[in-house]
């Protein structure tokens, strides 16, 4: 929970957001060892709502939290930020290639309900 001033929101933190979604990326790299069909991993786009708030202590840190499904419509719109990010992942541990880079991981995973 971020305290900003006397206003509570209920959020997770960006960074634990970017975390998962790591690791949501990783299990799906894994699932893909030995399909016929893989997927080129290109840069992922994620639209979010995020609040701003740093804790009331000296020397904290300015945290980005990402704000629950509902919880915009108890803040004003001054206290939320529609931001985008553009991650591009790169596997750490594949050959470089000529260009100094390594080339996209190619993932799979499993359909999730409503995904297209």
């Amino acid at each position: 929970m971020l305290v900003m001033g006397v206003m509570h929101v209920a959020g997770v933190e960006l960074a634990a957001v970017i975390r998962q979604l790591r690791a949501e990326l990783s299990e799906a790299l894994t699932d893909s060892a030995g399909e016929r069909l893989r997927f080129r991993l290109g840069p992922v786009e994620m639209s979010l709502t995020v609040t701003v708030g740093r804790e009331a202590t000296p020397g904290a840190k300015i945290r980005f939290w990402v704000v629950e499904a509902g919880a915009e419509a108890k803040l004003s719109r001054e206290a939320v930020q529609e931001i985008k990010l553009v991650l591009t992942p790169e596997d750490m541990q594949a050959p470089v290639g000529p260009d100094g880079r390594a080339p996209a991981p190619l993932i799979k995973g499993s359909a999730i309900e409503g995904e297209r």
